[in-house]
């Protein structure tokens, strides 16, 4: 191969790095995810449940152009419990992603904390992916904490809010909760756990 059609290939990934950014960090803490299984306090058909009801819900809801191309809604679902962030411009609107996703098999309840404000753009978004991984790191770092496992721990990010979901007990609440509140751009923590007896 000669030097200049090397160069080309390389140009482009220097152009095309920092937007990967977010999708590097998502892969990073997707693998976090994937070895999570072993320590999950979910059964492994809740955790395929889980998947299919979030699958599902996204399916239904992109049917519905007006949510989905002026409006963003997220949706993580974790031991049967929905939960829908994002924003939209009218509380009709977040009433309405609601509806729509109700209904899944399965599902045990739905937790609407979408926000009503205008939606803020791909730089947010992608800010709110930034967040949620050094949320992740940052739970990965008390891995040595006695009695906390970090794979537990859920995270997702809307509007700089992170949002925790797992079955937890009291102590792994109050550890995971102290971290996200203290990483660097976090402007509230909003939990959404079951709690175990340990």
């Amino acid at each position: 191969m000669r030097a200049s059609t090397r160069i080309v290939p390389i140009a482009l990934v220097l152009v095309l790095l920092p937007l990967l950014g977010g999708c590097i960090a998502a892969i990073a803490t997707g693998a976090v995810a994937t070895g999570s299984s072993v320590h999950d306090r979910r059964g492994i058909g809740t955790v395929v449940d889980d998947k299919r009801i979030q699958l599902g819900a996204y399916d239904t809801l992109n049917r519905d152009k007006e949510l989905v191309l002026k409006n963003r809604v997220m949706i993580a679902v974790y031991n049967g419990t929905m939960l829908l962030t994002g924003e939209v411009r009218t509380p009709e609107l977040k009433a309405r992603a609601e509806r729509t996703v109700t209904g899944f098999e399965g599902v045990r309840r739905i937790v609407n904390e979408i926000a009503v404000m205008e939606p803020e753009g791909f730089w947010s978004n992608r800010n709110d992916n930034r967040l949620t991984a050094r949320v992740k790191l940052a739970l990965l770092d008390a891995v040595s904490t006695p009695g906390f496992d970090p794979t537990r721990v859920k995270v997702s990010t809307a509007h700089r809010v992170v949002y925790l979901q797992g079955m937890l007990s009291a102590e792994e609440d109050e550890i995971a909760t102290g971290i996200a509140r203290n990483v660097d751009g976090v402007e509230r923590v909003v939990k959404v756990f079951e709690y175990v007896d340990e």
